[in-house]
């Protein structure tokens, strides 16, 4: 990479500076949406676990397994928003 003339950056001005960064915090705020839909398919994974856990338990607790599937379905419905905001803010051009 090669430094720009300092000179030359202090006529850019401040709007030209973000517009040159504009697509770097793109870039970085659709990784981020990403990280937490992994973060969202490894809540998912342990809420099925958990839900295959309760059911296979002696003393079963259907309260409880009812929250677990709550839960469950909030966490796949958080995914698939973040699914639908990636398509709509970063679609693939």
């Amino acid at each position: 990479m090669k430094l720009p003339v300092y000179k030359d950056v202090l006529k850019m001005g401040e709007e030209a500076v973000k517009l040159a960064l504009a697509p770097v915090k793109a870039a970085r705020a659709k990784k981020q949406a990403e990280l937490e839909m992994c973060k969202l398919d490894e809540r998912i994974a342990t809420k099925e676990a958990k839900i295959h856990e309760l059911c296979c338990s002696e003393d079963v607790d259907f309260g409880e397994i009812i929250d677990m599937q709550d839960s469950l379905a909030l966490a796949e419905r958080r995914k698939e928003q973040y699914s639908k905001i990636l398509v709509e803010m970063f679609p693939d051009t």
